[in-house]
């Protein structure tokens, strides 16, 4: 599992997991990166994270699955849509026998989006000289 260790950005993370899982979260990162353009890369709380306006998702490799972070008001609004899958208050766990569920990711990345947007401008963060 790659979040034991500290990476600094998102190539890092991808290239100290699993060699079998590197294809799945290159493409989860890509979907994320062409439906979000605008939104920018980080590691945060140790995760792979898209911020936009603020955190937006975070997504992580684990041992049997690719946990998705869409944040807990996202998760309660598709509940009914995510409830074949183990959830947290936070989090979904994505089956690495199963492909991953685009439609729905889409779904909930465009939910935080909108979410994100209609909370007034947040300055980044920066980073300590």
């Amino acid at each position: 599992m790659a979040t034991d260790k500290n990476f600094t950005d998102i190539d890092e993370y991808i290239a100290g997991c699993a060699p079998e899982l590197r294809g799945r979260l290159v493409e989860l990162r890509r979907f994320i990166q062409e439906l979000v353009p605008e939104a920018t890369e980080a590691i945060n709380y140790r995760l792979p994270t898209f911020r936009l306006n603020g955190d937006l998702v975070y997504f992580a490799a684990f041992k049997n699955h690719t946990g998705f972070y869409p944040l807990p008001e996202a998760i309660e609004t598709f509940k009914d849509e995510l409830a074949g899958y183990t959830m947290g208050k936070g989090s979904i766990q994505f089956p690495h026998d199963q492909p991953l569920p685009f439609d729905l990711i889409a779904k909930l990345v465009r939910h935080r989006v909108a979410e994100n947007l209609a909370k007034p401008a947040k300055r980044e963060r920066r980073k300590p000289d």
